[in-house]
């Protein structure tokens, strides 16, 4: 960030500290459109809706995918609209949108530490929900608003746990991290415990969840995460400026004005609560919150955090990820979970490489 010495009054649109002149955004900070970022956001746009058309085509009967089309349109033929409205388009929402839930709260949460490990998934955040979940599945809470619940439930409480127990003064990145990775794993301890108390099916269901499946999606799975996005989502507009100012550390934030802990705060709060509802309707599917801001940075090539790339990236690894796991093994349908497992492992072991070259890694 330029610096400049200077004895006048700073002018409007900088900060003053100790007679250096900061200029900085304002703070009410807006939202800048540049045209690498809207090419990137456009391409992004139709590989996700190529890979939406793709999943409604292939399954246990594979439709062209202009017959696909057709039937999405109102028409084609009555047997192929039949599948893709009733058994496959729930399945390819909930993945879209949980998709852009885990891809918007990784860039939240690794902006907010600025740490590229610190996604939902290793922080803690996941593991909350996943174990308060599992708790509601086993006494017998089936889907919808239920888990969904209970999920929000377990990621807002373990949330809170990290924030306190990082709390010493105010917090930061680094020490929400050392805890999250605490709680994460006294939370999978938990989790574990509960699945060895339970029934052989309680235990089988639960597990599958835990795994991240769009397996046997329907419209009871849909209509909640639609509307905790409706609400979620604009309020990452409202919030998400905070971001940059919070990227520039904290010193530099309160020079900006920002409300540091305030904008903490809501920003953990509504991250929390995109992963427990994503959760809630797919599981916690491993890797993509921690992938999908890696990716959209990379492209965008922009200093912000990349929150709608972030979401398109998410929505195309997981749709994905889902076609791949029904077809590369010829009558085997492998959980979403496990081919983003597979192919977010390697990532995570670059970016703990990278990290350690680089030291960016807390």
């Amino acid at each position: 960030m330029p610096t400049t010495l200077a004895a006048a009054p700073a002018p409007a649109g900088t900060r003053s500290a100790g007679g250096v002149v900061l200029r900085v955004p304002r703070t009410r900070a807006s939202w800048v459109v540049r045209p690498r970022s809207l090419a990137v956001t456009l391409v992004l746009t139709v590989a996700v809706g190529f890979a939406f058309v793709v999943e409604l085509a292939f399954g246990e009967l594979d439709f062209p995918l202009s017959e696909v089309v057709a039937a999405l349109s109102g028409g084609g033929d009555p047997a192929t609209h039949m599948v893709v409205h009733s058994l496959r388009l729930p399945r390819a929402l909930v993945g879209l949108l949980c998709g852009a839930a885990f891809g918007v709260a990784g860039a939240i949460f690794q902006t907010l530490t600025r740490n590229p490990l610190a996604s939902p998934d290793v922080i803690g955040i996941s593991a909350g929900a996943g174990t308060v979940a599992t708790a509601g599945l086993l006494f017998g809470v089936g889907s919808g608003i239920g888990l969904q619940s209970f999920a929000l439930a377990g990621g807002l409480g373990a949330t809170a746990v990290i924030y306190a127990l990082a709390w010493k003064g105010g917090t930061t990145g680094y020490r929400i991290v050392l805890v999250g990775i605490g709680i994460a794993a006294l939370c999978t301890s938990a989790t574990s415990y509960l699945l060895l108390k339970a029934g052989v099916y309680q235990a089988q269901q639960a597990l599958m969840w835990l795994t991240g499946s769009l397996n046997a999606r329907d419209w009871s799975h849909v209509g909640p995460l639609a509307v905790s996005l409706a609400v979620l989502l604009p309020a990452v507009v409202l919030v998400g400026p905070w971001l940059t100012g919070l990227q520039l550390g904290d010193e530099t934030a309160k020079v900006l004005g920002l409300p540091v802990q305030t904008a903490r705060i809501a920003l953990l709060v509504v991250g929390a609560a995109l992963v427990s509802f994503a959760s809630a309707a797919a599981g916690p599917i491993a890797f993509v919150a921690l992938v999908a801001p890696q990716i959209a940075l990379r492209l965008v090539k922009a200093p912000g955090p990349a929150l709608v790339p972030s979401a398109l990236v998410g929505s195309l690894v997981v749709l994905v990820g889902d076609v791949a796991g029904r077809q590369v093994l010829e009558g085997t349908e492998l959980p979403v979970g496990v081919v983003c497992g597979v192919l977010g492992a390697p990532c995570l072991l670059w970016l703990l490489g990278r990290s350690n070259r680089t030291g960016s890694g807390g």
